[in-house]
């Protein structure tokens, strides 16, 4: 029998000892053997050795004496009858009751003591029978041992002397610790290095089973009774597997000995499963609970009853709102307990028994709920649920509060986040939000009780506006005396508690469907109101008459006044304009509105100042008697100390309200959301009376979306059309000689395109009896496939610019037209895509086709050299950014032959300057070096959350940023930042701990690193952690989103302190929309306050040049006095599916600024072009270092490997997977598209020299029926309609068991040990490459193995020259965190634009005072 040892008890003998007087044990070794002299005559002759044996080893000190103790009444348990007259198998069923024996033992060691050795540490149980000598009344041999009765056990509270009090039965020899389970290659997360269990990002996942949970004494308790609540140290013993593994059997898991202790429980998967899954928190990771071990499956029944119960409810709540009691009731009785469970039905008596847990899930559930589910704790039947059984509410949550974690907890988690540290201005902001999360100052202790948990629905809804509460408030028009809520947002978490007080709820406590939002015409509301001009008007203009100023109802209005406009729906609030002139017509007594759009209706919503307004290009002429009355509005400007202003305690409030004052910061442009400090627009002295800043805007946009033809060519003039040498269009200038992008459908190339390949074989080719699982592949798409990808933009060279003469000569300039050379790519000539492949990406053929195209279709001007004419090399001319191309040949489609350009085709500029791609003697031109002239400086860059240093790459790329300072707590990829930015200092610390320092005054951290101060940080930019709202993460917490997110408001807050120049937040495209697009609103409110222009956008990493679809949420924000940049335009087309990019927030869509849509003036990168130059490697390739082998083969390859000499690759290392993972990942095809559903169903021998198993499928389906050999396709009981059969499970299969068995409602698992496709793009590079993970398309397109850190690096865009730190996970979990470098560069290239723009204004503005100076 093997040896069964654990950690129960403390090492030290004292305490041993004292944990025997607790017990009530005996006491001394004398009194020991003197009653072991009354039984030796019973024992059999084996018994009494065994006895003698465990004296010797009591004496030598090998056993401690409680281990003595528990060694000889187990054995005199096995060896005399019982008090009752039972016989010895009586006794060993009782000792297996109580938990000394364990069904893992072999038979034949039966006889034996069945706890062995452990040193001090070995755990006993007291027993609950007696044993006597005899029938007769004589003292039981057992009592002897015991006394009565017997107290509770300090830490679990069970009696002592309890018959179902159980112990934990010991751990195997092979059990691992916690952190070295972790570290253990069959869960793949993490190396020996600990710090990779202390990051503040997501703790590791993993299920366990054959788990048992007890305290430090060893006893076996339910973890759900409030210990862990009250910080009792409960531990768990189990066997480990990985998250995605469902087989609850011990094969291929961990044993894992004293994991914990457990710092929480908690449920998850109230969505519609069989099961309500329930979890363990320890410091170092989360577990996902399976199957217990048979002798805690007594206390587990228990609780899963109670669970399960709190699942119904919630599920059927959340579809039934206005259920009554008895309508749960009947659900609950209704309700089959799903297979595997130890209870076969419910009443109503399990119901009101549970009563307290199920309302506190409720509670729990309702507390970590996103804020567009309505509380469910306030429906009828809850309510009626809580009064019958006496529920108290709040019981679970306040014990959550008051809890102290314990030490070890709070040791481990020293490098996790602690609560936000804020600025006043921030933390009042999000306060509603994240107040659980936030450190309250204790000034604020004393602050007016909130009236709304600021979390639900109902708080974030807008005001009805119907009410009596709404109709007495001011912006409805109202007094506003009665200071009242709305009716109908009144908090369910209040109305709760009035439930509890008061029977009588009214029915406009019970949350409300969140009402539609109006259209945003403006239906006006006219009134009786006496009108009269004062004075006499100021101008004439046709039948108008302009005046000054007004009496409306004896109130004086002037030109430039603000009024107030009522709707005529009672339910909106007033209307407010600006008067920009006055005047009387045929009409009547009129005036013109220059709208100002409330903050509650732009994207900020509910989260706005109600007193802040913004201007808004919106206008209308009106009729006086529309205006309700005078209100003011003042420009808030930024001060002049603005930058050093940050984080002073200052009121959120900006002006009292007074019903009828509001201000405005900003400009608002309502398609882009993008808040911008007002244009500055100076009307002339003659038309001030009637000057609208919006129509002069709205005219000007008008006027660039309409070509004008310029500089007329009379010298070239024929008869059917008049020529000219220039063209106005969308704010740029086109001339003769310029080159155009045009749409792909503009024109078309005399060589036909191939037509896309397509896949190798029909379903009707397929054996199915080999490959039965390839019927699932319905569809034709194929994941990551570039089949779809539109073409790039056609680029064409101006050689006319033109309008057709109309019948009386004169030219129709109303359709403006170009005759352009067409410019033919790579792919367009008879080549076709290979030729793509190896030349550069801006590369161009000449042709002297031409083709006749309307102005309006230009998307754009670009650059298109000669490469022999350059005064450069081609490589430093492209390098000078996007829009620049080059040709060194002609093309002739007719000969389908390259030739040299004619003499037309070279630039009129740069002809002749360079002989041989940039070795001509000529300098550039004044239009060339301009940029060159006005240095832009490096912005000082603080990078929070910094991982390995994504971000920062692309800025320092663009050219716009030096980062000074990073702070990032994972180790090793603060390590890395360090290899790659040797100059920056990185910090290592808490961010709120760091900016908690600073803002007291420290100069330096612990460590002695000197600290950022006010004025320091330029640009501020970072990541805060996602994973809580992020759409990869399967298995996360709710309640642990919140409190991930609150990292957002400690980086607002480094924002607010610091005030930078710029500021940028990335986070996952869910940022925008996650609780109702509360946090997104919550951000930018933040930014607004302190001042800041402020937009919000989703970005495709793929249409910036990386081969991977990621969808990036980018928020930018730039100071008083600075540009606010725009998004940068595509440049790379990419997959339409990927390229979803709009957001919908309060049922508005919004866009980004670009223009060009999915367009792009390049070519979609491909897995090719990304990383088929790279040596071939094996699974499991550990060498850090290896030579190329090659030559780069593509323009990015030649892009990612440098100018400078680099020998050595670095990183192109993969995981090494388990012989059954490889196998299966050698008999996926090579064919695109392919993955698990390819495997063949065979018998193969695997590396490590076992065999696997075919898959039977001895069921039916009733959804896929039966192949077309008639085969069943059934892996379970349940592809029939049954409930699953833990018979029917299957193991080492080639084909995993788990995926046929739960496919039909996974979308059949594709892509899971999913191939790369050359000419396809990667999925969202991930932190760890897992074939059955969430982006299972992880297999090289070729090779037998996950795809390299190398590989993943580059399909991020870093370049080849960029270190990693750590093992094989750890850098693809820095890789798979990173920004990708092109993504950034392109934003860095839009900022550095901005900045460039600044900085002309200020020398144009210098310029002019010069002048004037000079003048005096």
């Amino acid at each position: 029998m093997p040896s069964r040892t654990s950690l129960i008890l403390p090492e030290d003998p004292k305490l041993n000892f004292s944990y025997l007087f607790d017990l009530s044990f005996i006491l001394f070794q004398d009194q020991v053997k003197e009653k072991l002299k009354l039984v030796q005559e019973f024992l059999h002759v084996d018994a009494q050795e065994q006895l003698s044996s465990l004296e010797e080893k009591m004496k030598s000190s090998e056993i401690s004496m409680d281990v003595y103790i528990s060694k000889v009444k187990a054995l005199l348990g096995k060896e005399l009858p019982l008090e009752n007259g039972s016989n010895v198998d009586g006794a060993e069923q009782n000792g297996k009751a109580n938990g000394f024996t364990n069904g893992s033992h072999n038979e034949e060691d039966s006889g034996d003591v069945t706890m062995e050795e452990g040193g001090d540490d070995l755990i006993f149980s007291p027993a609950s029978t007696r044993v006597t000598r005899n029938a007769g009344k004589q003292p039981t041999i057992m009592s002897m041992f015991s006394k009565t009765p017997p107290p509770k056990c300090t830490d679990c509270r069970q009696y002592l002397d309890d018959s179902d009090l159980k112990f934990f039965q010991g751990d195997p020899d092979n059990a691992l610790d916690e952190p070295e389970m972790l570290t253990d290659e069959r869960l793949s997360l993490f190396d020996s290095n600990e710090d990779g269990f202390e990051s503040y990002e997501d703790l590791p996942q993993h299920k366990i089973t054959n788990f048992s949970v007890y305290d430090k004494r060893g006893h076996l308790c339910p973890f759900d009774s409030g210990l862990i609540e009250k910080n009792v140290e409960l531990y768990f013993s189990c066997v480990v597997k990985p998250i995605y593994d469902d087989n609850p059997c011990l094969d291929g898991g961990v044993p894992a000995k004293k994991l914990g202790p457990i710092n929480a429980w908690w449920i998850t998967g109230f969505d519609g499963g069989e099961k309500a899954l329930i979890g363990f928190t320890t410091a170092f990771a989360d577990y996902i609970l399976m199957h217990s071990s048979e002798e805690y499956a007594p206390i587990f029944a228990v609780m899963q009853e109670k669970i399960y119960m709190s699942k119904i409810v919630v599920e059927f709540l959340q579809k039934n709102r206005d259920a009554s009691y008895e309508d749960l009731l009947n659900k609950i009785e209704t309700t089959v307990p799903p297979a595997g469970l130890n209870f076969n039905c419910f009443t109503e008596d399990t119901l009101l028994r549970h009563a307290q847990f199920v309302v506190e899930q409720v509670e729990s559930y309702d507390e970590a709920g996103d804020s567009d589910e309505q509380p469910i704790i306030v429906t009828p039947c809850m309510r009626d649920l809580i009064k019958l059984a006496g529920v108290t509410l709040g019981k679970r949550r306040a014990a959550r509060r008051q809890a102290i974690r314990h030490p070890t907890k709070i040791e481990k988690d020293s490098k996790g986040p602690t609560k936000a540290t804020t600025t006043k201005l921030v933390y009042q902001i999000f306060d509603t939000f994240f107040s659980d999360q936030i450190e309250q100052n204790g000034k604020d202790s004393g602050a007016a009780k909130r009236q709304r948990c600021g979390v639900c629905e109902v708080c974030q809804s807008p005001d009805c506006g119907k009410c009596a509460a709404c109709k007495d408030m001011i912006k409805f028009g109202g007094g506003g005396k009665s200071k009242q809520a709305c009716k109908q947002r009144r908090c369910p978490n209040l109305a709760v508690k009035e439930a509890e007080d008061d029977e009588i709820v009214e029915e406009e406590d019970v949350p409300i469907e969140k009402p539609k939002k109006i259209s945003h015409a403006k239906r006006k509301k006219q009134s009786q109101c006496k009108l009269a001009w004062i004075g006499e008007s100021i101008k004439t203009e046709g039948k108008r008459q302009y005046y000054k100023k007004v009496c409306v109802n004896d109130e004086e209005l002037e030109l430039g006044d603000c009024v107030s406009v009522s709707s005529e729906d009672p339910s909106t609030p007033l209307f407010l304009a600006r008067i920009t002139s006055l005047w009387e017509d045929n009409n009547g007594k009129m005036f013109h509105a220059h709208w100002f759009l409330r903050g509650t209706c732009t994207v900020l919503g509910e989260s706005s100042d109600p007193l802040e307004l913004v201007i808004v290009d919106e206008c209308e002429d009106m009729q006086l008697n529309y205006v309700q009355g005078k209100v003011n509005v003042t420009y808030k400007a930024p001060s002049n100390n603005w930058f050093m202003e940050g984080g002073m305690d200052e009121d959120i409030k900006v002006i009292d309200d007074d019903g009828k004052s509001f201000f405005y910061q900003f400009w608002y442009d309502t398609d882009f959301a993008r808040f911008v400090t007002p244009p500055k627009t100076t009307p002339s002295e003659d038309c001030k009376f009637n000057f609208c800043g919006s129509c002069v805007r709205t005219k000007e946009r008008e006027e660039r979306k309409t070509p004008r033809a310029c500089e007329p060519l009379e010298d070239k003039d024929s008869d059917s059309k008049a020529l000219y040498a220039l063209a106005c269009f969308k704010g740029q200038q086109f001339k003769v000689g310029d080159s155009v992008y045009l749409p792909p459908d503009a024109f078309n190339f005399s060589v036909k395109p191939a037509s896309p390949v397509k896949r190798s074989h029909r379903k009707e080719d397929v054996d199915e009896d080999l490959y039965p699982e390839y019927y699932r592949k319905s569809s034709d798409y194929i994941k990551g496939s570039n089949l779809d990808a539109p073409e790039p933009f056609r680029i064409g060279r101006i050689k006319e610019i033109f309008c057709h003469r109309r019948s009386n000569g004169k030219p129709d300039s109303t359709e403006v037209k170009l005759r352009l050379y067409k410019l033919y790519r790579p792919e367009n000539t008879h080549k076709g895509v290979k030729a793509s492949y190896h030349t550069d990406i801006n590369q161009l053929y000449w042709s002297d086709e031409e083709v006749t195209v309307s102005m309006t279709e230009v998307l754009g001007r670009c650059q298109v050299e000669y490469g022999e004419d350059l005064y450069e090399s081609v490589q430093d001319f492209s390098s000078g950014g996007p829009d620049r191309f080059y040709f060194l040949e002609a093309y002739n489609a007719k000969t389908k032959s390259f030739e040299d350009p004619p003499n037309h085709a070279r630039s009129a500029v740069h002809k002749g300057k360079g002989k041989g791609k940039g070795k001509g003697d000529y300098e550039p031109q004044d239009s060339q070096t301009e940029p060159q002239i006005l240095k832009v400086p490096k912005y000082r860059t603080l990078d929070v959350f910094s991982g390995c240093g994504g971000l920062s790459e692309g800025f320092h790329q663009a050219g716009v940023s030096e980062t000074l300072w990073a702070i990032e707590m994972w180790e090793p990829a603060a390590q890395a930042f360090r290899l790659n930015n040797p100059g920056t200092t990185v910090f290592t610390e808490d961010c709120n701990i760091l900016l908690k320092l600073v803002m007291s005054g420290e100069k330096t951290n612990s460590l002695g690193q000197k600290l950022p101060q006010k004025g320091d940080v330029e640009m501020l930019c970072g990541g805060p952690p996602c994973q809580g709202f992020s759409g990869m993460n399967r298995f996360n917490s709710r309640t642990y989103s919140a409190f991930k997110n609150s990292l957002v408001v400690s980086y607002l807050s480094y924002c607010d302190y610091y005030r930078p120049k710029f500021f940028l937040l990335e986070n996952v495209r869910n940022f925008v929309s996650f609780k109702s697009s509360m946090v997104l609103k919550l951000t930018l409110r933040c930014l607004v306050r302190m001042g800041y222009q402020c937009t919000f956008g989703v970005l495709q990493a793929g249409q910036y040049g990386v081969a991977q679809t990621r969808r990036r949420a980018i928020i930018l924000a730039a100071a008083p006095g600075e540009e606010l940049p725009r998004y940068p335009e595509p440049l790379h087309v990419f997959a339409p599916r990927a390229c979803s990019l709009n957001v919908v927030v309060d049922e508005k869509k919004y866009v980004s600024n670009v223009t060009r849509g999915n367009g792009g003036i390049y070519r979609t990168i491909t897995v090719r072009d990304t990383m088929s130059d790279l040596p071939e490697i094996r699974n499991g390739a550990a060498a850090l270092e290896i030579s190329y082998n090659g030559e780069p083969q593509s323009w990015f390859q030649r892009q990612i490997r440098g100018t400078q000499y680099q020998p050595i690759l670095r990183d192109h290392m993969c995981k090494d997977m388990s012989a059954l993972v490889e196998g299966r990942m050698r008999h996926i095809p090579l064919a695109p598209g392919s993955d698990w559903r390819d495997l063949p169903n065979m018998e193969v021998r695997l590396r490590d020299g076992t065999m696997t198993k075919k898959l039977r499928y001895s069921h039916p389906d009733k959804k896929n029926g039966r192949s077309s050999t008639g085969a069943l396709r059934g892996v379970c009981t349940c592809s029939g309609g049954k409930p699953c059969d833990p018979a029917d499970r299957q193991f080492n299969t080639l084909i995993p068991w788990c995926l046929p068995h739960t496919g039909n409602r996974h979308n059949h698992w594709a892509g899971l040990y999913g191939r790369l496709e050359w000419d396809g793009f990667f999925s969202t590079t991930v932190t760890n490459p897992e074939p059955m993970g969430k982006q299972g398309r992880v297999l090289h397109p070729e090779q037998h193995r996950v795809v390299s850190v190398r590989e993943c690096a580059r399909s991020q865009g870093f370049p080849d020259t960029y270190r990693f730190f750590g093992n094989v996970l750890d850098k693809h979990r820095q890789v798979g965190n990173a920004v990708p470098p092109p993504l950034s560069r392109a934003i860095g290239l839009e900022i550095r634009k901005c900045i460039l723009e600044r900085i002309k204004e200020e020398q144009a503005t210098e310029n002019v005072k010069q002048e004037k100076m000079e003048e005096v």
